[in-house]
Parts: structure tokens; sequence; C-alpha cells
């Protein structure tokens, strides 16, 4: 049976930790660490994001705002909202919560945020820095995996690792970390032949692709670390990450669940990088 990485516990840890360097931050230099988050529309599980990012602000001791337009705000009034934040002194991240409606282009908001408060790590600056290894900030999700498997002892040089999933949140910027720490990469996606196939090679395997239980015992190697990033809810309204845990967990040696494994450390990881931001503009 495999050991389950507990993603509370270790995201609980990194709070504390900035909760105590906001404090002595704020003490040196009069400067409290501010957040904005956008949100347009009303998206439920949207909103419990951002509910969620307001309580981990208030938990480590930062401002925080929230902005919450109807679904209909045009495109123009938010890049004018967005302008305001990146001039304000106030706020050192600003964070558009994803998706967007239909009528507003994602990468032009995205691209509007100045890259020094992109604490999502989104921005085609953040982007390019990353792969030359010198991002201002890293996307959240992959950063708190990253946490993660540090933080478990899991050595990365030299292991082959699998991601699952080919997005600009997730598992891009995964593969890029990974490489970074001296892995071999494989990124697998809807196009990939023979699936199982690739997956059982793979000392680490991070399925980020939002099919709940896609990843079966058949597809993973014995003892390979196994990370699940996908939160699916199912017909009977619980959660299902991408891994059929109680299987995978038989054969693998480390484990996320969901909920508690991932979900937490990219908060987490939130905190981190607004903190940075802070420390950066002063």
């Amino acid at each position: 049976m495999s050991i389950i990485i507990d993603g509370t516990k270790i995201a609980q840890d990194i709070r504390q930790t900035i909760r105590e360097e906001t404090v002595t931050f704020k003490n040196k230099t009069g400067i409290v660490p501010g957040l904005a988050v956008v949100l347009v529309g009303e998206d439920p599980a949207s909103q419990v994001y951002v509910g969620r990012k307001g309580k981990a602000c208030a938990e480590v001791g930062f401002l925080s705002r929230e902005y919450k337009l109807p679904v209909d705000t045009p495109e123009s009034k938010l890049l004018d909202l967005i302008n305001d934040l990146n001039h304000d002194r106030l706020i050192h991240g600003v964070l558009v919560q994803l998706p967007l409606p239909k009528h507003i282009a994602t990468d032009k908001i995205i691209a509007a945020i100045d890259p020094h408060k992109d604490v999502d790590g989104f921005h085609p600056y953040n982007v390019g820095g990353l792969v030359t290894g010198s991002p201002l900030f890293v996307p959240c999700t992959p950063r708190g995996i990253m946490e993660l498997i540090a933080r478990t002892g899991i050595a990365l040089s030299g292991k082959d690792a699998v991601v699952v999933g080919r997005s600009n949140i997730v598992g891009k910027p995964m593969a890029l970390l990974l490489l970074s720490q001296n892995a071999t990469v494989t990124i697998c996606h809807s196009k990939t032949r023979d699936l199982p196939g690739v997956t059982s090679r793979a000392d680490v395997l991070i399925a980020a692709v939002g099919k709940a239980r896609m990843i079966t015992a058949n597809m993973v190697k014995e003892g390979a670390v196994v990370i699940d990033v996908g939160v699916n809810r199912l017909e009977n309204g619980k959660l299902a990450g991408d891994v059929a845990f109680d299987e995978v967990a038989a054969k693998a040696s480390y484990i996320t669940p969901v909920p508690g494994g991932v979900g937490p450390m990219t908060i987490a990881m939130l905190m981190k990088n607004t903190l940075d931001a802070a420390k950066m503009a002063q």
C-alpha cells in the first residue's frame, strides 16, 4: 500500500511560514502584501475558489480585495480595472479567475496584467521565463506539486516522469519544472498512442487531464509516485481525481488524494507568490 501525501498538512505548514514571514516583512517595511482577485460572472466553482483565496489571505495576514463583476461585463471595462490594479501600490498580486465568459479574450486579459503582479504565472513574460529558467512567478499548481515532491523527499534527477495533460495552466509548466530537476519528461495527450504503455514506464506520473478515474492500475508502474491534479464532481456530488485511487494506491509508492492533495498546495503557492511580489516591489 502506498504512502498518502498529505497536501493539506504540508500546505498548512507553508501558510504558517508565510504568516511568520509576513509579520517580519510588515514590521521591517510597513508594507502589507496585497492580493486582488477579479471574478467575472457567477460560476459556482469559481466562487468557491475565490472564497478560499480570501480566507487564505486573512490567515496569512494579507490585504485581500475581491472584485465581482457581472457576466456581461464588457472586455474594455475588465481591462480598465486591470490597468487600475497594475498602478495600485497597495496591490502586489493581480489574479483574474478563469474561465472567463466567452465574449472576453482570455489571452488579452492575461497579457494586460503587469508581469510583476502576475502571481498566477500565466503572463507570456513569465511563461517565457519558465522556459529559460528565470520566471518572476511559477504557476501555482505546478509549483505546489514540486513542493509536495520535494517535501516528501522524492529525488527527480534521472527519473522517468510522465505528465498526462498539456494545458498551459498545469501540463506544460509541470513538464518544464520536472525537466529543470533533471527528470526525463514525456507529455501525453488525447492523440498519444498506447497511453497505458507510456504511463506504465513512469517513475513519477502526474495526471492532469480532467477525466474522473481515467488512470487505472494497469497504467501505473509498480512503485511509481502518482500525483493526481484532477478535481471532478461525480453524479453523486462527491469529488474524484483523474486517478482511480483505491486500485492505484495498491501499486504506487506515493500517491496524492482528492481532495486533500494538490488543491491546498495551489492556494498556498498563490500566497507565496504574492509575498514574493510584495518583496520584489519593495
